[in-house]
């Protein structure tokens, strides 16, 4: 199951409690005060992993507990720390506060820690109030409670390429043609119903992450179709790619299609515009007729100073083209620190 936000509450443990202890031994007819101090209590901590690939874990663990703290004992012996709880998350999760906008942390990378919950304090314990004047301490403290909190963890995933467009435009079969993925491909709308990723060889030594997101309809904002709910997966991606059905049978206008996704991506995050995009007409194995359709995207393209490659993803058509124009793009980038 694929999960990529989910609420959960994370609780660190309790600090125990000091102890009061007066030493008793035999042939010491003063024996002092020996209690010890209470162990910390555990915290809460995410980890980011790559071995973990969703969130889906919490939905069924939404309350996650550290270990409380031992108590302190006489003799002047300390409790144990209660045992830390570490959460496997996937590389790329956001924590927020609920309620709040204000990102607490971004696991971007493998091994990423963050201490979401810190344990309580462990109390004094009477050995610790002895003085010249008071040798004969009672007092103690009990131990802190731990940190509570309620968090929202969004997974964004971690892609150096987007693909969108609308249901059924190829982008599945592209990323199965370009990678080793290999999502489920079907012959009607919203057939992806989770972003993929694939790891695209551009040869050289290069590589590229490449992130096929479901499809996008118009007024997708406002929760139509599938929604936008999956664009946060292309937040962290430098290049978008537009794969365009540009064949007749869609009944819609490929040049319209770019404006619609365009419009949507807006309606999400203003900034994701200004990521570089690169078109792929795709399907032109089906273009016996209506070459206009092609022509007229083409246009589109060269007027916006937008890369264009025409493309069969189902046949392999203009791929490696593609490919190494996507990889250009990433390394010119990379160079200019983006």
């Amino acid at each position: 199951m694929f999960v990529d936000r989910v609420e959960i509450i994370v609780r660190a443990g309790k600090g125990g409690n000091g102890c009061v202890s007066f030493r008793r031994e035999a042939k010491v007819p003063r024996g002092g005060p020996d209690g010890g101090r209470g162990g910390d209590g555990g915290s809460v901590i995410l980890a980011a992993d790559p071995s973990c690939r969703s969130l889906s874990y919490f939905r069924f663990h939404p309350i996650n507990k550290a270990k409380p703290g031992s108590h302190g004992e006489g003799a002047n012996k300390s409790g144990k720390r209660g045992d830390d709880l570490t959460l496997i998350v996937p590389v790329g999760t956001v924590l927020r506060a609920k309620g709040a906008n204000e990102v607490l942390c971004d696991l971007a990378r493998p091994g990423d820690r963050f201490t979401a919950a810190r344990g309580g304090k462990g109390g004094r314990g009477n050995a610790s109030f002895a003085t010249a004047t008071h040798q004969a301490p009672r007092e103690h403290e009990p131990g802190r409670p731990g940190e509570e909190r309620e968090l929202v963890l969004e997974l964004k995933l971690i892609a150096d390429v987007g693909l969108v467009g609308f249901p059924n435009a190829g982008k599945s079969t592209l990323l199965s043609k370009v990678s080793a993925a290999r999502p489920v491909i079907a012959d009607y709308p919203f057939t992806t119903l989770v972003p993929n990723l694939g790891v695209v060889d551009a040869g050289n030594d290069r590589s590229f992450i490449l992130a096929d997101i479901p499809g996008l309809i118009e007024r997708a904002h406002l929760g139509h179709g599938l929604g936008i709910r999956f664009l946060r997966h292309i937040e962290r991606t430098k290049v978008l790619v537009h794969v365009v059905d540009i064949s007749p049978f869609t009944g819609r206008d490929p040049v319209e299609d770019v404006r619609v996704v365009n419009d949507e991506l807006e309606a999400y995050n203003p900034a994701l515009l200004s990521r570089p995009q690169i078109i792929a007409a795709n399907k032109t194995d089906l273009l016996d007729e209506g070459r206009e359709r092609l022509a007229a995207l083409r246009s589109f393209a060269r007027a916006g100073g937008l890369p264009f490659h025409a493309i069969s993803a189902l046949k392999g058509d203009g791929l490696s083209r593609l490919v190494a124009a996507i990889a250009k793009r990433l390394a010119a980038l990379d160079e200019a620190g983006g």
